[in-house]
């Protein structure tokens, strides 16, 4: 279990948490910020899963290439912010290519 996944439950359940004080109090602000930290705790829950997934594909990986594979997952878990940034890049750049031809 990656720092992300870990990191990500306990924004759930702090979201959770302000959602529920929120509404209980009346106050539409908190309710509104508890549902955006659980959905932001949803997104690093779901990015520490891929980054494990990804750990079990570099472990199966042709020798040559795992010290490189370990690099990319070691980078992308320290930032993963930048690392979202960039595949959500080349897939806009690769859909754009598909449509093209």
């Amino acid at each position: 279990m990656t720092d992300q996944r870990i990191e990500g439950a306990a924004e759930q359940a702090i979201g959770k948490t302000r959602t529920g004080l929120g509404r209980l109090t009346g106050d539409r602000k908190l309710e509104l910020d508890g549902r955006l930290t659980e959905y932001k705790g949803k997104a690093r829950d779901a990015y520490g899963r891929v980054i494990d997934g990804l750990d079990g594909l570099v472990a199966r990986a042709p020798a040559d290439y795992q010290d490189t594979a370990r690099k990319g997952l070691d980078f992308a878990r320290r930032k993963p912010l930048l690392t979202t940034g960039i595949v959500a890049g080349l897939a806009v750049v690769l859909g754009a290519l598909g449509r093209r031809r």
